[in-house]
């Protein structure tokens, strides 16, 4: 019994039955009440009907206008039958002087009333009596004389105890059309208990909210952004890590998805219709991986989920390792070189060509030289001569040219040192992988300038370049012109130059035309003022 009473449906059944009972006992009661009062009004307006008609008799009207020594018999013999006749419990005949000609006690025939003859003003009046023969309901009409002057009063009363008879005999025939519709209003409720719980699957009010409780507790733990629209693509649900990566403002859920994000390949893809797998999106600070699944229930669509995973430590530590990669492979293409010249430099000493190898060795030294030379006279930060070394000598290995351009000119400590070393390599990166399979002699010109106002970098090459129909594509992220063994950055290096490049205020334009070049113009932060460091 108890399990039965802490289901859903039990409970919604009994609270409804309860209200159901509880208004129809309610409505009968004031029915009842109301039902009586009319009850009392019928009985006064016939009350009011034999006191007129019993002060329309000739006889009584006579025997008040002149009175004679047989007068009040009469009066009172026709009282008596008027009220035998008519259920009435008395007929009173009251004169001006509040005096009483007929009454049901004898004993007060010819005494005075208490209260005023209220008839002496022509009209009827009707209320309720509590006198000597108990409550009534009572009517007091005028008696007029043969010259239709008022002469006195008749009081008639119907006892109070044949109204509420009355009111009993009809009351159990309302009783029954109430339990009728309270019966019907019962079955209205287990019906509509039913529907309920289909609609709710079955689960009872704990289940409910113990499922409400976890998926609260599961949506705001977890560590990735969590986002539910309806048909309509307004957002119904939105966890906190969603807020915080897409930057929603407060109040986002019940607004549409458009009106929330600004316009950018994101809210493309958020708002697209189609099925979404990993696919990887970066904003100013987040490079984020976006899973879209449209939801469809019984057939019909019913709008859709995403989650969004924050990759950006991941691709932080991705670009640390392919730059440790790219060092190590700088270090092999060293030893590589360095081992083929010991070996060469071995066969002279061998052959016993000690000039020629003193040659080779001067050589080298040159070659080497000449390259750390350009980099110090024209670069002051470390960091920066360190990667061009480093892609110095990939380029090397690779049979491709690295050039400094001549106008470079960078100070010891640049602006923003670590993003442009990031932009740096991934323009140079994207160059040489532009030149894997160029025929001819492959050269990457890189040119940095760093002025009072902006730092300027340009990175050229003289491969394919890139079609007109790609450039506006180029810098999206996930898009890439790159074939097989040549796609080593997933079309992310370009897209995080433009991020980098976008968040710093900067620009980064191309141009095709005999390969491709890259420039990037950074703003320069200004200097703080001496009330500023003060």
């Amino acid at each position: 019994m108890r399990r039965w009473i802490r289901r859903l449906s039990s409970q919604i059944l009994l609270a409804q039955v309860a209200i159901l009972t509880a208004s129809m006992v309610i409505g009968f009661l004031l029915f009842a009440q109301t039902a009586r009062a009319n009850l009392d009004a019928d009985y006064q307006a016939r009350a009011a009907g034999i006191a007129q008609t019993f002060a329309g008799i000739p006889d009584i009207q006579a025997c008040m206008s002149a009175p004679t020594s047989g007068c009040d018999a009469t009066m009172q013999s026709l009282a008596s039958q008027t009220a035998n006749r008519t259920g009435a419990a008395y007929v009173v005949v009251i004169d001006l002087n509040r005096v009483r000609h007929t009454h049901p006690d004898p004993l007060l025939i010819g005494k005075k009333v208490s209260e005023p003859v209220v008839a002496r003003d022509g009209k009827v009046h009707l209320g309720t009596d509590t006198g000597a023969t108990g409550v009534n309901a009572n009517a007091r009409v005028p008696l007029f004389g043969a010259d239709d002057r008022v002469i006195g009063e008749v009081s008639v009363g119907i006892r109070e105890s044949s109204v509420s008879g009355e009111l009993l005999n009809e009351l159990p025939s309302y009783a029954l059309w109430f339990a009728l519709v309270l019966a019907i209003g019962a079955l209205a409720s287990f019906a509509l208990a039913s529907l309920l719980k289909r609609r709710t699957f079955g689960l009872e009010l704990d289940e409910i909210a113990r499922l409400l409780q976890e998926r609260e507790a599961t949506l705001h733990g977890i560590r990735e952004g969590v986002i539910a629209i309806d048909p309509a693509g307004r957002i119904a649900v939105v966890n906190d890590e969603a807020q915080r990566l897409l930057h929603l403002p407060d109040g986002a859920r019940g607004r549409l998805l458009d009106d929330v994000l600004v316009a950018s390949p994101i809210r493309d893809t958020l708002t697209g219709t189609t099925e979404v797998k990993d696919a990887i999106a970066i904003t100013d600070e987040y490079v984020l991986v976006i899973n879209r699944m449209p939801v469809t229930l019984g057939g019909r669509a019913h709008g859709a989920v995403f989650t969004l995973q924050d990759r950006t430590e991941v691709t932080g530590l991705t670009r640390e390792l392919d730059g440790e990669r790219s060092f190590t492979e700088s270090i092999r293409a060293q030893q590589h070189e360095f081992s083929n010249r010991m070996h060469a430099l071995s066969g002279l000493l061998e052959l016993g060509r000690t000039d020629e190898a003193l040659h080779f060795l001067a050589e080298i030294r040159g070659t080497t030289a000449d390259l750390d030379n350009t980099l110090r006279t024209h670069i002051g930060a470390p960091m920066l001569i360190g990667l061009l070394l480093g892609k110095a000598a990939e380029a090397n290995e690779r049979g491709i040219d690295l050039v400094v351009s001549p106008d470079t000119d960078v100070g010891e400590a640049p602006d923003r040192v670590q993003a442009l070393t990031t932009i740096i390599g991934n323009l140079i990166d994207n160059a040489f992988d532009a030149l894997a399979l160029a025929a001819g002699p492959r050269q990457v010109v890189v040119g940095i300038v760093e002025t009072a106002s902006a730092l300027t970098v340009r990175v050229s090459d003289n491969g394919p370049g890139v079609p007109s129909t790609d450039v506006p594509r180029i810098f999206e992220n996930g898009f890439t012109t790159k074939r097989g063994t040549l796609v080593r950055h997933s079309g992310l290096g370009l897209s995080l130059v433009h991020s980098t490049v976008t968040k710093l205020g900067g620009t980064v334009t191309i141009s095709g035309e005999g390969g491709a070049t890259f420039e990037v113009v950074l703003p320069r932060t200004p200097a703080p003022t001496a009330e500023a460091r003060r």
